[in-house]
């Protein structure tokens, strides 16, 4: 059967619920844990783990790494903070070190818009190679309006959230539709938007209430399917975090889900389009990730913004 690549593919964190699933999602591309993807028996793959750093760093193309402490109910993404940013700053020495030549990394552990800009900085990678998983939030959106007006899912489109993946992502609807008619054209009262909202927002949550643990399957899925479109296969299409520092765009030095296309030369994105509402959440969810950002700074896990260059030339 034919393979996208025969690069190598390190997905950091695989024996755990996201990276066990990642490991079976990518065989499934035809691209204990271990014997379980063996006893699949998927043809041509060739499968190893370690827990080396060494070993499994170098020579590495694509990297997934779901390799954080996981959310735990009661606490939100931001909670994870110090400890996870600190998991970042390693892994991301460790791409430096090991993979200067690799050619995309997703980071899909919390919060992942600091953890994927801490990798960034560490990483010497420019910014386009290296990108954190945000399409939840718009999925999880997604089915809720598919649910309020009895679609199937893939019939919404066009409703996403940008900036932060936590409680201040700011939600785009205004140019959704719904099996092709616009949003505005179904009766939707405001009580129940701001519930539509409060559902997406609360998402990763209401997970944990549900399963008794974060999501796993999900971020799985979508952390390969983004990994697909940098190997050359499928165009990843739903929001992705990336590097932002825009003088026109007024957002300067953060990693925020933004309108992007992941393919085979890496992550592009476009200015988002919304109402002034929209746009205003968005400028709110930016100010967010920055004091984010500047609480890890003063942590000294990450420089400050004036000497990110001398730790890594490509920003």
């Amino acid at each position: 059967m034919a393979t996208l690549t025969n690069d190598k593919l390190v997905i950091v964190g695989a024996g755990g619920m996201i990276g066990s699933n990642m490991v079976q999602s990518v065989l499934m591309l035809v691209h204990g844990v271990y014997d379980e993807m063996c006893h699949c028996a998927f043809p041509g793959a060739n499968i190893s783990y370690t827990v080396d750093a060494a070993e499994a760093f170098t020579g590495a193309k694509y990297i997934i790494s779901s390799g954080g402490a996981p959310r735990k109910e009661g606490m939100t993404r931001e909670d994870l903070l110090k400890g996870n940013c600190q998991i970042a700053a390693e892994f991301g020495e460790n791409i430096k070190k090991y993979c200067p030549d690799v050619n995309h990394v997703v980071v899909i552990f919390n919060p992942a818009d600091v953890t994927a800009l801490t990798a960034l900085i560490h990483s010497g990678l420019k910014p386009n190679q290296l990108t954190s998983l945000a399409a939840l939030d718009s999925t999880r959106l997604q089915q809720q309006l598919a649910q309020e007006f009895g679609v199937q899912q893939d019939k919404v489109t066009g409703a996403y959230t940008y900036g932060g993946h936590g409680e201040q992502m700011a939600v785009f609807a205004s140019k959704a539709m719904i099996d092709g008619k616009p949003l505005s054209e179904f009766t939707l009262s405001d009580e129940r938007w701001a519930e539509i909202k409060h559902m997406t927002t609360q998402g990763g949550s209401n997970i944990i209430k549900l399963r008794g643990r974060s999501s796993f399957q999900s971020p799985a899925y979508q952390a390969v399917k983004m990994i697909e479109g940098a190997m050359g296969g499928e165009p990843f299409k739903w929001p992705a975090g990336c590097y932002v520092n825009s003088d026109e765009l007024g957002f300067k030095n953060v990693m925020m889900a933004m309108p992007t296309v992941i393919d085979k030369n890496g992550v592009h994105f476009t200015a988002p389009e919304g109402t002034a509402e929209e746009m205003a959440a968005l400028q709110a969810s930016y100010e967010h990730l920055q004091k984010m950002r500047d609480e890890i700074i003063g942590l000294d896990i990450i420089p400050a913004v004036a000497d990110w260059k001398s730790e890594n030339p490509n920003l």
